[in-house]
């Protein structure tokens, strides 16, 4: 009796355990169907695409509604099936379990930290800017179009770099952001470059360079300039046109100052005469360098009742005899007889 009760038993759990094993191959498996069946499956199938239509209206919806808001991450596989009778009963390995947030939050991290997204798709070679891209869990990134074209015409799923299988995705936007930074980058520095070249063009019209042929190109352009203007300007009218020409030679007169930088008055204060006192006494010199006497003075006055002056440059010369040799000199601002600099002065 107990043997027939075990029988039983074991066909009961074999029948069941048979049943388990056909309805998973039955889900899994592709078979072929009888007509009846057939049509039963198109009907299913086309089921399937009608809900599968309906939702992705329902996600070109979400699209629109969530245009102009920030871009959400998220996992870009479907939602595994639900387990069957020989998954439950241990006669097939069920599937893995799915990334928590937390972990997918470890993934990104770890992608973040190889830089993966600063760095072309490894499968085309192209920088990611814009489009969409997918984050598998491997912490590898790639185009979103590159990797379901890798999965079409390798005919498996694993991961391009690492070969890791059965791997899970999730849509990222860490590439277009980096584009967008580099794109704000480059046009911040355009425009600054655009100011700069706008200032300089500014200051060139009015401030006159350094350099002695374009400081002269400068100021010759200048006068043309007011040239031009007082040509235009004549009229009938004689004390408006001597009224402009007092004005274009008054300017002519402060443009030659501005032009010619040798012509420049010395403001010396006590601190520098002193210094120069200092260096013409450590020099020592006797002697006037231009009529050879004595320099020796009391109270101011030298032999014969000549002022003794001191140049701002520390040399000594009778007052007459340097009067004399400006008297001759031929340039606009005499220079010292002996180091050729300009020069202020003062009675010793």
């Amino acid at each position: 009796m107990r043997r027939r009760l075990t029988c039983k038993a074991n066909s009961g759990r074999l029948t069941l355990a048979a049943v388990a094993l056909q309805d998973h191959i039955t889900r899994t498996v592709p078979v072929c169907f009888s007509n009846a069946s057939r049509q039963a499956a198109c009907g299913a199938a086309h089921g399937f695409r009608s809900h599968k239509n309906q939702s992705t209206r329902q996600r070109a919806r979400d699209a629109e509604q969530t245009q102009g808001q920030e871009e959400k991450e998220y996992v870009l596989d479907r939602a595994p099936p639900p387990l069957t009778l020989a998954q439950r009963m241990g006669l097939v390995a069920a599937p893995s379990r799915r990334l928590t947030a937390e972990e997918w939050a470890e993934v990104k991290a770890r992608s973040i930290q190889e830089g993966d997204s600063s760095q072309p798709c490894a499968i085309c070679r192209e920088e990611f800017r814009l489009q969409p891209q997918v984050l598998l869990s491997c912490s590898h990134v790639f185009h979103k179009v590159c990797l379901k074209s890798f999965e079409k015409f390798s005919c498996s799923k694993s991961c391009p770099m690492c070969r890791k299988e059965q791997y899970e995705t999730r849509v990222i936007y860490d590439g277009a952001q980096l584009y967008r930074e580099k794109c704000a980058l480059r046009i911040q520095a355009f425009w600054r470059g655009y100011l700069v070249r706008k200032r300089y063009q500014t200051i060139r019209k009015h401030v006159p360079p350094k350099d002695h042929r374009l400081r002269r190109q400068f100021f010759e352009k200048k006068f043309q300039e007011m040239n031009d203007s007082l040509v235009r300007s004549c009229s009938t009218d004689v004390e408006a046109f001597l009224k402009d020409i007092d004005r274009s030679v008054a300017m002519s007169h402060d443009l030659l100052r501005r032009f010619d930088k040798s012509v420049c008055v010395f403001e010396m204060e006590d601190k520098d005469w002193l210094e120069a006192q200092e260096k013409a006494v450590q020099r020592g010199v006797q002697d006037c360098p231009i009529c050879l006497n004595h320099l020796n003075s009391q109270n101011g006055l030298s032999k014969g009742g000549r002022n003794v002056l001191l140049l701002s440059c520390s040399h000594l010369f009778h007052e007459p005899c340097l009067e004399a040799f400006e008297l001759f000199c031929q340039e606009v601002k005499p220079t010292c007889p002996l180091c050729r600099s300009h020069y202020a002065k003062m009675l010793v």
